[in-house]
């Protein structure tokens, strides 16, 4: 086990290292699960909850003891100051992350911030730089793309690395939600861009831009997008409040590779619930995954002779494959929850070993730079941006409209 040194302690003393993690809503809830349970199945450095932080303070203390936080507390400064706290966990909305992770990384605390990585590109790259001068020093950051951890997909990204689809040639991702379908749906944070950033693009497109990278190992070189809102005002606390980010995105990636990819997002798609639906279509074969069946995985192997070829089912249950050795016997399923579980397990494994974990904020930053792409493309009525990799890296940077 993996610890720090208590502060007034002789030098060699050992404690767990504590996390304090900002936001009780949705992502703080299943951070929190994570946090909890990651110990129980995996081999991690030794940690304590320490901490829940949030803005209103009986909301908070509720949100800690339900959630097996030790305390909790409503000003996050005053907690980065903390010598007892050494991971800080960022659930809250995303206009927050750039200011929180840079005043983390700085006071020396090892940061998870969930995606996207921050509201606008400015702020994305402050924090990537914030987060290259505090690896200097020993301290890790991480993106919580959290569907990189779903043994599927992860199955798929070997696959594809092995060579088993060979040269892949194009990829279709939707990425589809019904949650603002109904135009009375009240208007929230996540629909002020202001606050948001942006809407269906910068909340489910960069899941799916984000495994169109992570699954071919690949790099963006063009982009075209569309945006649009199809319920401009909804109803607020105050009357009618004017909706200021898009509700469905249309992107087409280019990539170095050669191959293309085609992306489709929405949050008004009538009936589709929560489906991230990923299909890999490469020379020798193809791979086929939607997450609302996220234990299995379409695979065809075009090499095998004619007569024989057809998708098979992959029940991704077996010890064998990517995370599921500390789970239940073969055949009984796994759950939306367990990828943050194993998010928090690489996280923790990157801190003991002192390796920089992935998807780091370089990762975070590469997402960012095509949702901003696709903005601008949108702006010019669908234009093609070209964006040139950067050198030594995968991440690509808006250079011009064509």
């Amino acid at each position: 086990m993996t610890s720090h040194e208590s502060p007034g302690t002789p030098p060699g003393s050992k404690r767990p290292l504590g996390v304090a993690m900002i936001g009780y809503a949705f992502m703080g809830k299943a951070h929190s699960n994570a946090w909890r349970n990651v110990a129980s199945y995996f081999d991690v450095p030794a940690f304590e909850q320490k901490v829940l932080i949030g803005r209103d303070a009986g909301q908070v203390a509720t949100a800690a003891a339900k959630y097996g936080w030790a305390e909790s507390a409503t000003e996050w400064r005053a907690v980065l100051q903390r010598d007892d706290i050494d991971i800080v966990d960022i659930c809250a909305p995303g206009w927050m992350h750039a200011e929180i992770a840079i005043a983390a990384l700085e006071a020396g605390k090892h940061v998870l911030v969930e995606k996207p990585l921050a509201n606008t590109l400015a702020e994305a790259e402050a924090m990537t730089s914030a987060a290259q001068a505090a690896r200097a020093r020993g301290v890790q950051s991480m993106v919580g793309f959290n569907y990189r951890r779903v043994p599927a997909l992860a199955l798929a990204r070997e696959l594809i690395a092995e060579g088993r689809l060979g040269t892949v040639r194009h990829v279709r991702a939707a990425y589809l939600q019904d949650w603002l379908a109904d135009a009375e749906s009240p208007m929230t944070w996540r629909l002020n861009k202001e606050t948001a950033g942006s809407g269906a693009l910068g909340d489910i497109a960069s899941h799916a831009i984000d495994q169109v990278l992570f699954l071919l190992g690949d790099a963006v070189t063009e982009v075209s997008g569309r945006l649009h809102t199809f319920t401009p005002v909804r109803p607020g606390k105050h009357g009618p409040e004017e909706v200021t980010v898009d509700d469905a995105a249309w992107v087409t990636l280019s990539l170095a590779s050669g191959a293309i990819a085609s992306v489709e997002v929405s949050r008004v798609a009538t009936g589709q619930k929560n489906s991230l639906k990923l299909e890999i279509y490469g020379e020798k074969g193809t791979i086929l995954f939607d997450l609302e069946n996220l234990n299995e995985l379409g695979f065809l192997d075009a090499t095998a002779p004619a007569r024989e070829q057809g998708f098979r089912r992959i029940l991704v249950n077996e010890p064998e494959h990517p995370y599921l050795d500390a789970w239940w016997p073969q055949g009984h399923i796994i759950g939306w929850e367990h990828t943050f579980t194993h998010e928090i397990r690489d996280f923790l494994a990157a801190i003991g070993s002192g390796e920089a974990p992935s998807p780091s904020f370089e990762e975070g930053l590469a997402v960012q730079r095509v949702l901003a792409a696709v903005e601008e493309s949108a702006a010019a009525k669908s234009a093609t941006i070209q964006l040139v990799p950067p050198t030594g890296g995968a991440a690509a940077t808006p250079t011009e409209g064509a």
